[in-house]
């Protein structure tokens, strides 16, 4: 079960805030996540690097469909939330889904939610 939070009204919005290779971090329910668009999608992983905690929104993204970590260029996959260099890294990862009223990013209910 996910709690849905709405981040922008539309997924041309979100677009036109987010441009191709950027990344954008929101706080929802204590945890930030880092909303990156790229040539494969939009994605979002959490926003701290489990490596040294630095803010991967102020990173940046590469045509791998990577997010590298500003402080010391660990990278990791979008998609999977995988570090992609030889670390056992791995970020966690959202579902983001877009509806007829917005886009949504999903978090995942804790389980004294349920």
């Amino acid at each position: 079960m996910y709690h849905w939070f709405k981040i922008y009204d539309s997924l041309e919005a979100l677009k036109n805030n987010i441009t191709l290779g950027k990344t954008v971090v929101f706080n929802f329910k204590g945890e930030k996540i880092c909303i990156a668009h790229t040539a494969d999608g939009i994605f979002a992983v959490q926003d701290k690097c489990p490596h040294n905690g630095a803010s991967l929104g102020s990173g940046f993204c590469t045509e791998e469909n990577e997010i590298v970590c500003p402080i010391h260029r660990y990278k990791f996959n979008l998609k999977s939330g995988k570090a992609t260099a030889g670390s056992g890294y791995a970020l966690n990862t959202f579902p983001i889904e877009e509806k007829s009223n917005g886009v949504f990013v999903g978090i995942k209910a804790k389980w004294w939610e349920l």
